[in-house]
């Protein structure tokens, strides 16, 4: 089965140092994701943007992670708002090329 990728991007209302704080809490919770291979965590502070990349190990890990728990804590979490969550196919030949970790 192929890997696929998931974007999530949302807006924070707390400070950055805030966020974090909250990331760290939530990285081994997401560490324990089954068929997650790994996720980067992003942030624009002065924007008050943040979000992740994930790589998981096919569809039915992706879609089973979005329908699950920590999914649902997140996006209902009162200091996150504009959610947008959008899988993508990995393209496999450029990105090995491009030294891509998937």
């Amino acid at each position: 089965m192929a890997a696929k990728l998931l974007q999530i991007n949302f807006k924070f209302n707390v400070t950055g140092a805030e966020y974090k704080q909250m990331a760290d809490q939530l990285a081994a919770p997401f560490a324990e994701v089954e068929g997650l291979r790994w996720k980067i965590w992003i942030l624009n502070e002065a924007a008050s943007e943040a979000g992740g990349i994930y790589l998981f190990e096919d569809e039915a890990a992706l879609s089973s992670f979005l329908a699950g728990p920590l999914a649902a804590q997140v996006s209902s979490h009162p200091a996150l708002s504009e959610m947008s969550a959008k899988p993508f196919d990995v393209i496999a030949g450029p990105t090995a090329a491009a030294r891509g970790p998937v």
